[in-house]
């Protein structure tokens, strides 16, 4: 027989029938290829969502960046004709002469993150216990408490001004800090448990489980087990209520309170409305100077806030 059917009938000296038979590695995909079968959007599609996002934004920032532009330009150009968007001859003064317009404004702040600061604190001491138990423990009536909470967030404020009013008076905390405090935490609690307990019904189970086998408690599986795992989503309440109770204070304070040093900001920026004039510029900057605070807490907490609205997206 030839050296040729030799070549034929067999695999080459050396080389096994199972290294024969073993698959052939794939083929590279080259990086442009591998975006071509990810990214399946026609031109025509990216403009589209390019172009509403853009709607979307300019709608959503222009209302903040006229503020802006108008707390930079002085009086005389506020009502010039034609208006111009863009001012001339910009100046930061109104940042400076707010604070000599109303010489309690930085008590105005102060009050104003106190009585976020004191409202947010409350809310998680009772919301923590009160979504591991919705979460975690199974009682009749829960499905209906939980619902009793939604119905409290379907009231506005305004709604209940008057009997919460006579019960303010009642308990003779009228003109304090805690008659602004209160009602605000009693509307922030429903929302903060539904948003803490969705948080926490995605923690294993097992946890608690094994906690229990070895003897802990409740509150010690709570405080020791369930608290640390479900801190991102404790983060993300604690904000969500600081933002919630520095924006509802205008109607509680201005009901519940007549006194200039526990006066949040909200009611001291009506200090800018003067009968005759409205000082535009100043109110601007004012506002900018204002919502200061809550920015910062959000810059230095937006990575736990990302997570804790993340964490549990995917299933483990």
């Amino acid at each position: 027989m030839s050296t040729t059917d030799n070549a034929t009938d067999g695999p080459p000296p050396g080389v096994t029938a199972a290294a024969e038979e073993a698959p052939r590695p794939a083929a590279k995909v080259s990086r442009a290829d591998a975006t071509a079968l990810i990214d399946r959007y026609a031109w025509h599609e990216l403009v589209a969502i390019y172009a509403g996002v853009f709607v979307f934004l300019f709608f959503l920032l222009s209302p903040f960046i006229e503020g802006f532009l108008v707390s930079l330009k002085p009086l005389s150009q506020l009502f010039s004709s034609p208006y111009r968007f863009f001012p001339e001859n910009a100046s930061f003064a109104a940042y400076v002469s707010m604070w000599e317009s109303v010489p309690g404004f930085a008590r105005f702040i102060f009050n104003s993150i106190f009585i976020s600061s004191v409202a947010t604190i409350i809310v998680l001491l009772v919301v923590v216990p009160a979504a591991y138990a919705f979460a975690r423990f199974d009682f009749k009536g829960a499905g209906l408490v939980l619902g009793g909470f939604l119905a409290v967030n379907m009231f506005s404020g305004a709604v209940l001004i008057i009997p919460l009013f006579r019960l303010m008076r009642s308990l003779g905390i009228l003109n304090t800090y805690a008659a602004m405090i209160v009602p605000g935490v009693a509307f922030l609690i429903p929302s903060a448990i539904w948003l803490l307990r969705t948080y926490m019904i995605r923690i294993p189970k097992e946890l608690h489980e094994a906690a229990y086998m070895d003897g802990a408690g409740y509150l010690y599986t709570l405080r020791r087990v369930i608290l640390p795992i479900a801190m991102p989503g404790i983060i993300v309440v604690a904000i969500t209520t600081f933002i919630g109770a520095y924006a509802q204070q205008f109607i509680f304070a201005l009901t519940f309170n007549s006194k200039t040093e526990f006066m949040p900001l909200p009611v001291g920026l009506f200090a800018f409305f003067g009968r005759q004039e409205v000082v535009w510029n100043e109110l601007m900057a004012a506002s900018f100077v204002g919502i200061a605070p809550a920015l910062i807490v959000i810059f230095f907490l937006q990575r736990y806030l990302v997570g804790g609205l993340t964490a549990g997206a995917v299933k483990q």
